[in-house]
């Protein structure tokens, strides 16, 4: 269970600032998201979520100069 524990901790990171971005979690959730997250985890996961996100409105401005 040990190979399990980190790879569920990012996923874990993702998910918390999936809700971040959105702007909807609850102060208990934030609460232990702080407590039990690696900060590492976080900022990684922050910036892929960026990238993914500019790269995506890139790309949808691409497509709408297109045309």
């Amino acid at each position: 269970m040990p190979d399990n524990q980190p790879r569920s901790a990012f996923l874990q990171s993702i998910v918390a600032v999936l809700w971040a971005f959105l702007g909807v979690r609850k102060g208990d959730g934030q609460k232990q998201d702080m407590a039990s997250l690696s900060f590492v985890h976080v900022i990684i996961a922050a910036v892929i979520g960026v990238l993914i996100f500019m790269g995506t409105l890139l790309l949808i401005v691409k497509l709408v100069l297109l045309k």
